[in-house]
Protein backbone atom coordinates (compact mmCIF):
# COMPACT_ATOMS: atom_id res chain seq x y z
CA UNK A 1 0.00 0.00 0.00
CA UNK A 2 1.64 3.56 -1.04
CA UNK A 3 -0.40 5.90 0.89
CA UNK A 4 -0.35 4.17 4.11
CA UNK A 5 -0.31 7.44 6.80
CA UNK A 6 -1.62 9.75 4.02
CA UNK A 7 -5.03 11.49 4.79
CA UNK A 8 -7.82 11.83 1.25
CA UNK A 9 -10.74 13.93 1.08
CA UNK A 10 -13.51 13.26 -2.07
CA UNK A 11 -16.07 15.43 -2.45
CA UNK A 12 -18.82 13.78 -4.15
CA UNK A 13 -17.68 10.54 -3.13
CA UNK A 14 -21.12 8.88 -1.75
CA UNK A 15 -21.59 7.57 -5.53
CA UNK A 16 -20.25 7.43 -8.24
CA UNK A 17 -17.05 8.22 -9.55
CA UNK A 18 -16.23 10.06 -5.82
CA UNK A 19 -16.47 6.81 -4.30
CA UNK A 20 -14.41 4.87 -6.65
CA UNK A 21 -11.81 7.12 -6.09
CA UNK A 22 -12.29 6.88 -2.27
CA UNK A 23 -12.13 3.16 -2.48
CA UNK A 24 -9.12 3.29 -4.48
CA UNK A 25 -7.06 5.55 -2.02
CA UNK A 26 -8.51 3.44 1.20
CA UNK A 27 -7.20 0.37 -1.09
CA UNK A 28 -3.73 1.98 -1.35
CA UNK A 29 -4.02 2.52 2.66
CA UNK A 30 -5.26 6.25 2.76
CA UNK A 31 -8.19 7.52 5.35
CA UNK A 32 -11.07 8.74 4.01
CA UNK A 33 -13.07 11.86 4.67
CA UNK A 34 -16.33 10.84 2.25
CA UNK A 35 -18.96 13.80 1.13
CA UNK A 36 -21.82 13.79 -0.39
CA UNK A 37 -25.79 13.46 -1.01
CA UNK A 38 -27.69 10.11 -0.06
CA UNK A 39 -29.57 8.18 2.38
CA UNK A 40 -27.79 8.63 6.04
CA UNK A 41 -27.54 4.51 6.68
CA UNK A 42 -26.61 4.04 2.96
CA UNK A 43 -24.05 6.43 3.71
CA UNK A 44 -22.98 4.83 7.30
CA UNK A 45 -23.19 1.29 5.07
CA UNK A 46 -20.41 2.95 2.83
CA UNK A 47 -18.06 4.29 5.34
CA UNK A 48 -18.08 1.52 7.79
CA UNK A 49 -17.76 -1.04 4.78
CA UNK A 50 -14.65 0.85 3.60
CA UNK A 51 -12.60 0.92 6.87
CA UNK A 52 -13.77 -3.17 7.59
CA UNK A 53 -12.75 -4.40 3.59
CA UNK A 54 -9.67 -2.31 3.43
CA UNK A 55 -7.97 -1.76 7.03
CA UNK A 56 -8.18 2.19 7.36
CA UNK A 57 -10.39 4.36 9.01
CA UNK A 58 -13.47 6.61 7.63
CA UNK A 59 -15.34 9.61 8.52
CA UNK A 60 -18.59 11.18 6.76
CA UNK A 61 -18.53 15.16 6.38
CA UNK A 62 -22.20 16.49 5.62
CA UNK A 63 -20.50 19.54 3.80
CA UNK A 64 -22.84 21.37 2.01
CA UNK A 65 -20.74 22.42 -1.38
CA UNK A 66 -22.43 25.36 -1.65
CA UNK A 67 -21.43 27.05 1.55
CA UNK A 68 -17.82 28.39 2.45
CA UNK A 69 -17.89 27.61 5.90
CA UNK A 70 -19.13 24.09 5.80
CA UNK A 71 -16.18 23.08 3.30
CA UNK A 72 -13.62 24.24 5.13
CA UNK A 73 -15.16 22.51 8.27
CA UNK A 74 -14.67 19.26 5.96
CA UNK A 75 -11.27 20.04 5.57
CA UNK A 76 -10.73 20.51 9.63
CA UNK A 77 -12.42 17.49 10.19
CA UNK A 78 -9.29 16.06 8.11
CA UNK A 79 -7.13 17.01 10.14
CA UNK A 80 -8.78 17.06 13.32
CA UNK A 81 -9.63 13.19 12.54
CA UNK A 82 -6.10 12.04 11.41
CA UNK A 83 -3.39 14.60 11.58
CA UNK A 84 -3.54 15.72 8.18
CA UNK A 85 -5.43 16.40 4.68
CA UNK A 86 -2.48 14.89 2.36
CA UNK A 87 -4.77 14.72 -0.70
CA UNK A 88 -7.76 16.40 -1.77
CA UNK A 89 -10.42 15.45 -4.22
CA UNK A 90 -12.64 17.53 -5.83
CA UNK A 91 -15.04 15.72 -7.36
CA UNK A 92 -18.48 16.86 -6.43
CA UNK A 93 -20.88 18.16 -9.80
CA UNK A 94 -23.89 19.11 -11.40
CA UNK A 95 -25.57 19.27 -14.48
CA UNK A 96 -28.54 21.13 -15.92
CA UNK A 97 -29.36 21.20 -19.51
CA UNK A 98 -31.09 23.83 -21.07
CA UNK A 99 -30.80 26.77 -24.06
CA UNK A 100 -29.10 30.20 -22.58
CA UNK A 101 -31.71 32.06 -23.16
CA UNK A 102 -34.29 30.23 -20.97
CA UNK A 103 -31.23 28.61 -18.30
CA UNK A 104 -32.87 29.61 -14.74
CA UNK A 105 -30.12 32.11 -12.93
CA UNK A 106 -30.46 30.26 -9.91
CA UNK A 107 -29.18 26.95 -11.87
CA UNK A 108 -26.31 28.89 -13.09
CA UNK A 109 -25.14 29.69 -9.84
CA UNK A 110 -25.70 26.38 -8.24
CA UNK A 111 -23.88 25.13 -10.59
CA UNK A 112 -20.35 27.45 -10.99
CA UNK A 113 -20.61 27.47 -6.90
CA UNK A 114 -20.85 22.92 -6.50
CA UNK A 115 -18.48 22.49 -9.81
CA UNK A 116 -16.34 25.43 -9.90
CA UNK A 117 -16.27 27.60 -6.76
CA UNK A 118 -16.48 24.77 -3.96
CA UNK A 119 -13.28 23.80 -5.06
CA UNK A 120 -11.39 26.97 -4.47
CA UNK A 121 -12.85 27.14 -0.98
CA UNK A 122 -11.51 23.53 -0.35
CA UNK A 123 -7.69 24.01 -2.23
CA UNK A 124 -7.63 27.20 -0.07
CA UNK A 125 -8.40 25.30 3.02
CA UNK A 126 -6.22 22.65 2.51
CA UNK A 127 -3.04 23.87 0.97
CA UNK A 128 -1.38 25.08 4.16
CA UNK A 129 -1.09 22.49 5.96
CA UNK A 130 0.22 20.56 2.60
CA UNK A 131 2.85 23.29 2.43
CA UNK A 132 4.02 22.71 5.71
CA UNK A 133 4.17 19.02 5.64
CA UNK A 134 5.95 19.62 1.69
CA UNK A 135 3.60 17.17 0.58
CA UNK A 136 0.11 17.23 -1.37
CA UNK A 137 -1.91 15.72 -3.95
CA UNK A 138 -4.90 18.25 -5.41
CA UNK A 139 -7.33 16.21 -8.23
CA UNK A 140 -10.04 17.85 -9.35
CA UNK A 141 -12.32 15.93 -11.49
CA UNK A 142 -13.05 18.22 -14.38
CA UNK A 143 -14.49 16.80 -17.77
CA UNK A 144 -14.00 17.04 -22.07
CA UNK A 145 -16.37 19.57 -21.57
CA UNK A 146 -13.13 21.38 -20.10
CA UNK A 147 -11.65 21.10 -23.47
CA UNK A 148 -14.56 21.26 -25.42
CA UNK A 149 -18.25 22.65 -25.51
CA UNK A 150 -21.61 20.96 -26.05
CA UNK A 151 -24.53 23.01 -26.80
CA UNK A 152 -27.28 23.81 -24.03
CA UNK A 153 -24.73 22.95 -21.07
CA UNK A 154 -23.44 26.49 -20.66
CA UNK A 155 -23.19 26.79 -16.81
CA UNK A 156 -21.38 23.33 -16.87
CA UNK A 157 -18.92 23.86 -19.68
CA UNK A 158 -17.70 26.87 -17.94
CA UNK A 159 -17.34 26.10 -14.99
CA UNK A 160 -15.57 23.05 -16.26
CA UNK A 161 -12.81 24.93 -18.14
CA UNK A 162 -13.05 27.20 -14.98
CA UNK A 163 -11.26 24.02 -12.96
CA UNK A 164 -9.22 23.61 -15.81
CA UNK A 165 -7.64 27.15 -15.48
CA UNK A 166 -7.71 26.63 -11.58
CA UNK A 167 -5.97 23.62 -12.10
CA UNK A 168 -3.20 25.22 -13.64
CA UNK A 169 -2.77 28.20 -11.84
CA UNK A 170 -2.85 26.43 -8.14
CA UNK A 171 -0.18 24.29 -9.47
CA UNK A 172 2.39 27.24 -9.97
CA UNK A 173 1.70 28.60 -7.27
CA UNK A 174 2.79 25.81 -5.45
CA UNK A 175 5.07 24.07 -7.83
CA UNK A 176 8.07 24.46 -5.46
CA UNK A 177 6.32 23.08 -1.81
CA UNK A 178 5.92 18.92 -3.06
CA UNK A 179 2.18 19.80 -3.71
CA UNK A 180 1.16 18.79 -7.43
CA UNK A 181 -2.48 19.75 -8.86
CA UNK A 182 -3.71 17.90 -11.50
CA UNK A 183 -7.20 17.47 -13.31
CA UNK A 184 -9.48 13.97 -14.72
CA UNK A 185 -11.12 14.73 -17.89
CA UNK A 186 -13.70 12.14 -18.55
CA UNK A 187 -15.70 11.56 -21.42
CA UNK A 188 -18.97 9.81 -20.52
CA UNK A 189 -18.21 7.63 -17.60
CA UNK A 190 -20.89 4.68 -16.77
CA UNK A 191 -22.37 5.80 -13.83
CA UNK A 192 -25.61 4.55 -11.75
CA UNK A 193 -27.04 8.10 -12.96
CA UNK A 194 -26.25 7.30 -16.44
CA UNK A 195 -27.90 3.89 -16.71
CA UNK A 196 -31.27 5.76 -15.22
CA UNK A 197 -31.03 7.76 -18.34
CA UNK A 198 -31.41 5.31 -20.50
CA UNK A 199 -35.28 4.21 -20.35
CA UNK A 200 -36.64 7.70 -20.44
CA UNK A 201 -34.50 8.50 -23.24
CA UNK A 202 -35.60 5.10 -25.54
CA UNK A 203 -38.87 6.47 -24.81
CA UNK A 204 -38.99 10.23 -25.77
CA UNK A 205 -36.59 9.04 -28.86
CA UNK A 206 -38.74 5.75 -29.87
CA UNK A 207 -35.03 4.07 -29.56
CA UNK A 208 -33.26 0.64 -28.93
CA UNK A 209 -31.32 0.55 -25.66
CA UNK A 210 -28.48 -0.09 -28.54
CA UNK A 211 -29.21 3.12 -29.93
CA UNK A 212 -29.34 4.96 -27.15
CA UNK A 213 -25.92 3.91 -25.98
CA UNK A 214 -24.28 4.18 -29.47
CA UNK A 215 -26.31 6.94 -31.32
CA UNK A 216 -26.84 9.42 -28.11
CA UNK A 217 -24.58 8.69 -25.06
CA UNK A 218 -21.50 7.59 -27.01
CA UNK A 219 -22.01 9.72 -30.14
CA UNK A 220 -18.71 12.23 -29.40
CA UNK A 221 -17.10 9.07 -28.28
CA UNK A 222 -14.52 7.25 -31.15
CA UNK A 223 -14.23 3.81 -29.00
CA UNK A 224 -18.12 3.54 -28.36
CA UNK A 225 -17.30 2.46 -24.77
CA UNK A 226 -17.98 3.99 -21.39
CA UNK A 227 -14.74 5.10 -19.70
CA UNK A 228 -15.16 3.19 -16.23
CA UNK A 229 -15.63 4.88 -12.53
CA UNK A 230 -12.79 2.15 -11.14
CA UNK A 231 -10.43 3.43 -14.57
CA UNK A 232 -10.73 7.36 -13.94
CA UNK A 233 -9.86 5.63 -9.89
CA UNK A 234 -7.00 4.07 -11.20
CA UNK A 235 -6.07 7.74 -12.84
CA UNK A 236 -6.18 9.50 -9.50
CA UNK A 237 -4.38 6.54 -7.13
CA UNK A 238 -1.76 7.12 -9.96
CA UNK A 239 -1.60 10.68 -9.77
CA UNK A 240 -1.19 10.36 -5.63
CA UNK A 241 1.98 8.39 -6.45
CA UNK A 242 5.55 9.21 -6.73
CA UNK A 243 6.00 8.18 -10.36
CA UNK A 244 3.14 11.08 -10.93
CA UNK A 245 5.26 13.70 -8.40
CA UNK A 246 6.58 15.97 -11.79
CA UNK A 247 3.25 15.94 -13.23
CA UNK A 248 1.29 19.35 -12.22
CA UNK A 249 -0.94 21.25 -14.15
CA UNK A 250 -2.09 18.80 -16.29
CA UNK A 251 -5.42 18.47 -18.14
CA UNK A 252 -5.68 14.57 -18.19
CA UNK A 253 -8.57 13.50 -20.97
CA UNK A 254 -10.08 10.13 -20.62
CA UNK A 255 -12.49 10.33 -23.02
CA UNK A 256 -12.49 7.55 -25.41
CA UNK A 257 -10.85 9.69 -28.49
CA UNK A 258 -13.90 12.86 -27.96
CA UNK A 259 -11.28 15.65 -27.68
CA UNK A 260 -8.89 14.05 -30.27
CA UNK A 261 -11.62 15.32 -32.92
Amino acid sequence: MTLTSKTAVVTGSTSGIGLAIARALAKEGANIVLNGLGDEAEIEKTRAGIEIEFGVKAVYSPANMLKADEIEEMVRLGERSFGSVDILVNNAGIQFVSPIEDFPVEKWDQIIAINLTSAFHAIRAAVPGMKARKWGRIINTASAHSLVASPFKSAYVAAKHGIAGLTKTVALEVATHGITVNCISPGYVWTPLVERQIPDTMKARGLTKEQVINDVLLEAQPTKQFVTVDQVAALAVFLCSDAASQMSGANLSMDGGWTAK
